[in-house]
């Protein structure tokens, strides 16, 4: 037990951070060139490597996502939905290490109406989106969020039976597609088909703006919004036939969600808000490939490796912390995160 006159004459011992002065922590031989934790220093080559791993070891192990399959990759132009698009093209590229084997569409929403954007302004964001989505081959979507004003009263349905496929449904799949060669998941030899923003009628848009005012606070209209955008996604997945749908959820993204759903009273929701699969959409299962990654580490990784992404302005730009419960937390995350960096990968687990 401690006493208050207790005496100490011996000097604490510092521990030295890791920097770019140091060896890699994997190869030992090069110099670091980026720094995601204390003692994870790695340099340019094995820290690539370790990233690309990661991605497809995640898709490989959970074997949700079978050979042959469609999947919606649904990107919002941020760093993190964007190197999931970047890990996805490079890993159907015909020389790629353990290929992936399934069959990827983009698809993006406009939320400018919502966040009362001009034409103008929405036109130069979905032409940068367009030019970066067609670089890749995929066949995109880009779609206004008024379009889910049209939408049956009966898009997210629970499903009917359990939709656990048992390992053997996966062995079987990897037999078929075996048999019927790789020519069906050769993306980019597919005939694109990008659908460019349609026209939308200023009445939509009004619609649109009076639903989301509707909210009185910001913390209702940043969960309408959520609510409005992910019933879109599952819906474009469903119509264009799609059985998954990929978002770009990061590590640190998940635990801000994760303490605003405790908040907001949705702990019954967690597993399926942060888990790596979500079945509550019945036919169309949701998947976060990018669960594992800190947004630090994604942001390295894009500025090294030369990542597109947009900038794209949302319902809480500019805002203080205290402007809504999403906002008060994701500021109390980061900042715990910055002087203690264990904190994301606590509250993650």
């Amino acid at each position: 037990m401690c006493q208050v006159e207790e005496e100490y004459h011996e000097q604490l011992e510092r521990v030295d951070a890791p920097g770019v002065s140091k060896k890699c922590a994997k190869c030992k031989e090069e110099l670091a060139a980026v720094v995601i934790r204390a003692g994870d220093a790695y340099c340019r080559s094995c820290f690539r490597d370790s990233f690309i791993h990661k991605f497809r070891a995640m898709l490989g192990k959970t074997r949700v996502i079978f050979p042959g399959e469609k999947v919606l990759l649904a990107v919002s132009g941020g760093p993190s939905s964007c190197s999931m698009l970047s890990q996805v093209q490079e890993g159907v590229s015909q020389n790629a290490h353990k290929k992936l084997r399934f069959s990827p569409g983009i698809v993006y929403i406009d939320e400018g109406g919502a966040h009362g954007q001009s034409k103008e302004m929405r036109l130069k964001t979905t032409s940068e989106l367009c030019e970066m989505f067609r670089s890749t081959g995929f066949p995109f979507y880009i779609l206004p969020l008024e379009q889910v004003l049209d939408l049956p009263g009966s898009v997210v349905v629970a499903p009917s039976s359990p939709l656990d496929q048992p390992r053997s449904a996966y062995k079987a799949a990897v037999d078929l597609f075996l048999q019927s060669g790789s020519g069906r998941t050769d993306v980019m030899a597919q005939e694109q088909e990008g659908v460019s923003l349609p026209a939308i009628q200023e009445s939509q848009t009004h619609l649109l703006q009076q639903l989301i005012g509707s909210a009185k606070t910001l913390t209702a209209k940043q969960d309408l919004l959520n609510t409005l955008r992910q019933h879109l996604l599952v819906h474009t997945a469903r119509t264009r036939g799609y059985s998954k749908l990929m978002l770009g959820d990061s590590c640190t993204r998940l635990a801000v969600k994760l303490l605003t759903s405790i908040t907001l009273g949705r702990g019954a929701q967690l597993a399926q808000d942060t888990g790596f699969s979500d079945c509550r959409y019945g036919d169309v299962v949701a998947v976060r490939p990018m669960r594992e990654y800190s947004a630090k580490e994604i942001a390295y990784y894009n500025h090294m490796f030369k990542v597109p992404s947009v900038v794209i302005p949302s319902l809480d730009t500019k805002t203080p912390d205290k402007a809504s419960i999403q906002r008060l937390t994701e500021s109390f995350v980061t900042k715990l995160q910055a002087d203690f960096p264990s904190t994301v990968s606590t509250i993650y687990r």
